[in-house]
């Protein structure tokens, strides 16, 4: 019986994601919330019931969405009377700035800023674009969300490794530092300790939403600033190993160029007046 089972796993089709054909969109996913109308009433219902303080309402035609502090929980938009803000279903959200994850949106609009490849990224990219590199996380007192989707990414489907993209036990065997949870005090330590044991040039993955602006915690102190920023709470597998292929060099992709487009393909809720 075992036989035949082999038999019919050869014949089927492989279930592993091809990544060059990935879509920075998922139809069945919230993605990030985004404002579809150029005006609102103003009334800061999202802006006071937001976990993580992510959204400041300025004014009724200005909305200011710190990315990387949102969860991507859909409240803000549950809670919209007016349905000015709709989950947008965009799921990569992430960036070698911070600050390109800060958008300032007035009549529902932006415009697109120019963020550089720091000149650390490049030469971490000369090393690992060909030949891939190495991880050691630390669980920086976080909620464990990022290390279940982090070990999820090496099953059949994601396959990390066929990205070459690796864990290892050690960060004496690593390239870079993916931590997660918003560094706890007792964490700031064997984090700092995990840096400095690493050769140049290597990089620091801030992963998940709490690593990046401590979530509904305050955030601890980094060994240096990241050079990688991955939001979402936690972040899922495909939408990480997409974020180290652009480590690496091997994905050319803009957070506010893809968040302009996708803009250009909503439109208000009809039903909501």
């Amino acid at each position: 019986m075992m036989s035949l089972y082999e038999i019919v796993n050869l014949l089927k089709k492989h279930q592993t994601m091809d990544f060059d054909k990935a879509s920075p969109l998922h139809p069945k996913a919230r993605g990030i919330p985004v404002p579809t109308k150029g005006e609102c009433s103003a009334c800061k219902s999202c802006e006071e019931f937001c976990p993580t303080k992510a959204i400041q309402v300025k004014s009724e035609t200005e909305i200011r969405l710190d990315y990387g502090s949102c969860l991507h929980c859909g409240l803000c938009v549950e809670l919209c009377e007016e349905a000015n803000l709709q989950n947008s279903g965009l799921n990569y959200s992430f960036s070698f700035h911070k600050e390109e994850l800060i958008i300032n949106f007035k009549n529902a609009d932006f415009e697109v800023q120019d963020f550089p490849i720091p000149e650390n990224v490049k030469r971490f990219q000369e090393l690992t674009h060909k030949r891939g590199f190495n991880y050691r996380e630390v669980a920086a007192s976080g909620n464990v969300g990022v290390e279940c989707e982090l070990s999820a990414s090496f099953n059949n489907v994601f396959d990390s490794e066929g990205q070459m993209v690796r864990n290892v036990a050690s960060p004496k065997h690593a390239d870079a530092v993916v931590f997660s949870g918003p560094i706890g005090k007792n964490m700031e330590g064997p984090l700092h300790t995990a840096w400095e044991c690493m050769p140049e040039p290597k990089a620091l993955v801030a992963a998940g939403t709490e690593a990046i602006s401590g979530g509904v915690y305050t955030k601890g102190k980094e060994p240096k600033t990241p050079d990688l920023f991955i939001s979402g709470d936690p972040p899922r597998p495909d939408v990480m190993i997409n974020a180290f292929r652009y480590l690496m060099g091997k994905l050319k992709y803009s957070f506010q160029q893809s968040l302009k487009e996708r803009l250009k393909t909503m439109k208000p809720d009809p039903s909501i007046k």
